[in-house]
């Protein structure tokens, strides 16, 4: 980029403010950082502005952008270029048979490079931009020495609210990079914004801009809708009108509209157990008639207590007196009223204060002193007589769960790398090196000459048992729920993962041919009561079933269990088909651990003793890993 002179860059930047709108500092900082040579990173969350920014500014000072969608597939020799096998196999190895890259190109001064999502582009190809920042040249085998030119710039964009698929930027990359936070625009700018690109003003724009702004807070959403949303509401609605031959747009079309522009870009929270359908109606009624009075938390239209668990005696007989919160549990029952919640736990009646209320703070608070006793109450709360009480129960339960998951358990990146493997029927690069040395001097290359360069990965199944039998209540269903969520989220994009519930029998609670969302999965774990006998051999056969049906790869089950076997055959028994056993201890027991200990050691595995909530994430970590 030129330098410009002060002049000269106000006016870039005024008329850059008329196409980017509400990004005035942002777009200076990026100006003078490209202007002084560095190389910067724009993060954001999507319909932010970051590539209209870049475009806008490189248009503006006749720079080229070298365009690079940032992917799994994103190979280093699909960023740098490669030697055409054609004209190799004719000509030979020289300049003219090498076809340029974008790096090379915007190397050699034709523009800025731009990487689009750099946090999905894979680990070998970053380390080939990590040298070139560094060095400020390329090496490529056979062509030589590429210095940077001094108009290369590199730039990459990033949404870091997007966890699938990613992986966290090196600290190699990042030293070297310019950060520019680009947040939502103001809600004046965003209403320009759609009036300048759909040409249309009034109250279906500033509706379309409100609903879209209204999502990015909802509770049961992790990811709102952008500006583009926005946009294409109003232009639908307007569309739809007119279809319709109406003077202004109905409540239907107006909700046609916003359904069909927001419920395939926002992002429901783990646990929801809402559609996003429904979450855009709820927000465009409340825009379009806002409530005469703000609705109470946990009212109830009929407002009746809570009916006790069928057969259960009257207040909770069998229940500790003070309410131990780990001890003296009667047997299970289905559905748990008030008396007995009461009964239970100690903290209750400051969590729930009345019928279908559930007090987040107090709960909030009793996580900061006891994790384990408020996540054994919020595994009991998801089984309550009270309807309500129970849905916002296994709502909070689900989304906490995953959330102590993810924040707890490590993601590995770079989990695949290029390997070559010979013979034509892999997709992939041609490997044209070792291609050539297989040839042996042949001038036309046969199926089996040829080498591919290709992902792989290590190939593996996941089958996940949860104990629910008698010895499992409360705590241990807590332990169980956390465990099994951290597993789901470690196992995400890399291993097929089957869950199953087993006390006397076992039942398949996700298919890992049909896997299903991890807030449907710990929805039916929470509401599984503990009874019953273990039956873990059966557990175990029903892990082989589904690891035989999985894709060759290495087949790992990992129970969550005392292991103290009460019905069926010796669970050591069972374990054909399976590569390797982890057993997740839920009990101190010194039998349970010895039970646990031996059953992993004969199946090639790790016996974990799992020993609160809160380490469950680094606790289960090395399983995951080996």
């Amino acid at each position: 980029m030129t330098p410009p002179d002060a002049v000269g860059a106000t006016s870039v930047l005024g008329e850059l403010a008329q196409e980017v709108v509400g990004l005035r500092r942002e777009a200076e900082v990026l100006a003078v950082a490209l202007e002084t040579g560095r190389h910067v990173v724009l993060e954001g969350p999507p319909g932010s502005g970051k590539s209209t920014l870049l475009r806008g500014l490189s248009r503006l000072s006749a720079q080229r952008v070298l365009f690079v969608e940032g992917n799994a597939e994103l190979t280093p020799a699909r960023l740098v270029g490669g030697y055409d096998p054609a004209l190799v196999l004719e000509a030979g190895y020289s300049a003219d048979t090498f076809l340029e890259g974008p790096l090379i190109e915007a190397l050699r001064g034709d523009g800025w490079l731009y990487v689009e999502e750099l946090n999905r582009v894979p680990e070998e190809t970053l380390n080939v931009l990590v040298t070139v920042l560094a060095e400020g040249e390329l090496h490529v085998p056979r062509l030589g020495r590429i210095p940077a030119a001094p108009g290369f710039r590199l730039v990459a964009a990033m949404n870091p609210f997007d966890a699938i698929g990613t992986a966290r930027v090196s600290q190699a990359i990042a030293d070297r990079l310019c950060r520019i936070a680009i947040g939502y625009q103001g809600e004046d700018a965003e209403r320009r914004i759609v009036e300048q690109v759909t040409e249309r003003s009034g109250d279906v724009p500033e509706l379309m801009v409100a609903l879209a702004r209204a999502s990015r807070g909802h509770p049961d959403l992790r990811i709102g809708a952008s500006v583009r949303a926005a946009i294409d509401a109003t232009l639908l609605a307007d569309g739809l009108r007119r279809l319709r031959a109406e003077a202004t747009p109905t409540r239907d079309t107006l909700l046609d509209a916003a359904v069909a522009a927001l419920s395939g870009r926002i992002t429901l929270e783990d646990g929801s157990a809402r559609s996003a359908e429904e979450i855009v109606e709820e927000l465009l009624d409340r825009l379009l008639t806002p409530p005469s009075r703000p609705e109470r938390d946990g009212e109830r239209p009929d407002g009746a207590p809570d009916a006790p668990p069928a057969g259960a005696p009257p207040g909770g007989a069998g229940a500790t007196p003070g309410g131990n919160r780990h001890a003296g549990r009667p047997p299970a029952a289905r559905t748990f009223g008030r008396a007995l919640l009461a009964a239970l736990h100690d903290d209750f009646t400051a969590v729930s204060p009345a019928v279908g209320q559930l007090d987040v703070d107090a709960f909030e608070a009793l996580m900061r002193e006891d994790s384990d006793a408020a996540l054994a109450l919020l595994h009991d709360l998801a089984r309550a007589t009270d309807p309500v009480l129970r849905a916002r129960a296994r709502r909070l339960a689900a989304r906490l769960t995953i959330g102590l998951a993810r924040s707890g358990t490590p993601r590995r990146a770079g989990v695949r790398r290029l390997a070559a493997i010979p013979g034509g029927h892999q997709e992939g690069d041609l490997d044209l090196e070792r291609t050539v040395d297989r040839m042996a001097g042949r001038r036309r290359p046969e199926e089996s000459d040829l080498v591919v360069r290709t992902w792989r990965g290590a190939q593996q199944s996941l089958a996940l048992l949860v104990d629910h039998s008698g010895s499992m209540r409360g705590h241990a269903l807590a332990l169980a729920g956390v465990s099994t969520a951290a597993m789901m989220v470690a196992s995400e994009g890399r291993a097929r993962c089957s869950v199953i519930a087993f006390a006397g029998d076992a039942r398949v609670i996700q298919d890992a041919g049909r896997p299903r969302g991890q807030g449907a999965v710990l929805d039916e774990l929470f509401a599984l009561h503990g009874g019953g006998l273990t039956n873990l051999a059966g557990a175990l056969r029903a892990a082989s079933a589904q690891l035989r049906a999985s894709p060759p790869g290495r087949r790992v089950a990992i129970a969550l269990s005392d292991c103290l076997a009460t019905a069926g055959t010796e669970p050591a028994g069972a374990l054909s088909g399976i590569d390797c056993l982890h057993v997740l201890g839920t009990s101190a027991e010194p039998d349970a651990v010895r039970a646990g200990r031996d059953l992993a050691r004969r199946a090639g595995g790790r016996f974990v003793l799992l020993d609160s909530v809160a380490s469950v994430p680094r606790q289960i970590a090395p399983l995951l890993a080996s």
